[in-house]
């Protein structure tokens, strides 16, 4: 498993595409950690279908709404 921080895979992309398709890359960016996928080994991968929570999410028209909702309010209060 090869692991490289963002800034390193941003400069050398195609270094880690290439060795992805041989084995596992990882990215480390702050505490996260992101593992590249093989689109062709896609199939082994487990894919999580919506859950309710997902279906009450807001869209994004909603939030942008309500936001300004929001900072309408602030703005009214001063």
């Amino acid at each position: 498993m090869t692991v490289v921080s963002s800034m390193e895979f941003v400069s050398n992309q195609d270094k880690y595409f290439d060795l992805a398709l041989d084995g596992d890359v990882c990215i480390k960016r702050g505490t996260n950690i992101f593992h590249l996928v093989n689109g062709n080994s896609f199939e082994n991968h487990i894919i999580f279908e919506p859950d309710e929570e997902f279906y009450s999410c807001l869209s994004p028209d909603e939030f942008r709404k309500r936001v300004r909702e929001g900072i309408h309010k602030i703005f009214e209060n001063k």
